[in-house]
């Protein structure tokens, strides 16, 4: 049976993505958190979370769970904001920042919605190369992957992939790409946003990648072309410069349009979710509530999964 505080420990687990940096959101100690998690999987009889030096990685079943307890506890916790949303229109200013390429293609679009049904609504939307970064006064900024600071909190709005992709001029010229550790023998092109060591990717073999005790290998992508830009690194891509990762939510048009293929298919990198985060010091204002809910009309089926799967090279 999973109970509230179970659920509460697996949404700060899925804001932070380590153990230290959720009991720290839950006023609790590294090791209280570990017990509790260890307690809920044997009560389950599930994997829920991959343990690492680096942090902790979700299974399939812990994204799950995280899923619904993001999606009952903000039920729950909203049911004020709600009951009062019903005496009037939303009104007042909700400031939003996004990454660029996502801002533009989902989130504009969505808060263009937003504004036409309530038009005494403010709202402004920030595009950040580093959204974090930017936040500042922000009610919600949006992230591809968990929140790496625990002073936010993450709402899970959709499901997002990561890939290594090429153009199939390219791909025809790859001898031999199948472990890794082979792309030190290929050109890589490389996103550098949001601070973080683009060059060193983590992959665990597709079939194990959420087995008890399975075994991950790093390796540092090398290249003499990389941007901040997405949409740069893209079309270098397409032009048959190198190998990028990209995540699924831009990957997947490139790919089924025929001007990506993927590599390595048989190697998955981790997760990044579509999350949007709040200020952990608040509670879930009306502003906040019209468009988390907003969010998850729009992304629910995500719009870059495809009905059928894409041929791998």
């Amino acid at each position: 049976m999973i109970e509230l505080d179970d659920m509460r420990l697996f949404r700060a687990l899925g804001a932070s993505r380590s153990l230290a940096a959720a009991a720290r959101l839950l006023n609790l100690t590294p090791p209280a958190v570990s017990v509790r998690l260890q307690r809920m999987e044997e009560r389950l009889g599930l994997r829920l979370a991959v343990r690492e030096a680096r942090g902790v990685t979700l299974t399939d079943e812990g994204l799950k769970l995280l899923e619904e307890s993001i999606e009952l506890l903000e039920r729950i916790e909203s049911i004020a904001s709600r009951v009062a949303e019903q005496s009037g229109s939303v009104s007042g200013h909700l400031r939003v920042v996004a990454p660029f390429g996502f801002g533009r293609t989902h989130i504009a679009p969505l808060l263009r919605e937003m504004h036409l049904t309530h038009p005494k609504l403010e709202v402004s939307l920030i595009l950040a190369e580093s959204p974090l970064s930017a936040a500042s006064g922000a009610d919600i900024v949006l992230s591809i992957g968990a929140a790496k600071s625990s002073s936010w909190v993450g709402h899970f709005l959709a499901p997002n992939e990561r890939f290594l992709c090429a153009s199939p001029a390219y791909a025809k010229r790859i001898d031999r790409l199948d472990h890794p550790a082979d792309l030190s023998h290929y050109e890589c092109l490389t996103l550098r946003e949001n601070d973080e060591d683009v060059t060193r990717l983590r992959f665990m073999p597709a079939g194990d990648s959420h087995k008890p005790g399975a075994k991950g290998i790093t390796v540092r992508l090398s290249g003499a072309l990389s941007s901040n830009d997405g949409t740069v690194i893209s079309d270098w891509a397409t032009a048959g410069l190198g190998i990028i990762e990209r995540s699924e939510w831009d990957a997947a048009r490139l790919i089924a349009s025929g001007k990506l293929v993927r590599v390595l298919p048989a190697w998955r990198l981790e997760p990044a979710p579509i999350m949007a985060l709040l200020p952990s010091r608040h509670g879930v204002t009306n502003r906040q509530r019209l468009f988390l809910d907003a969010a998850k009309r729009a992304l629910d089926p995500p719009p870059w999964r495809q009905p059928a799967g894409v041929n791998p090279v």
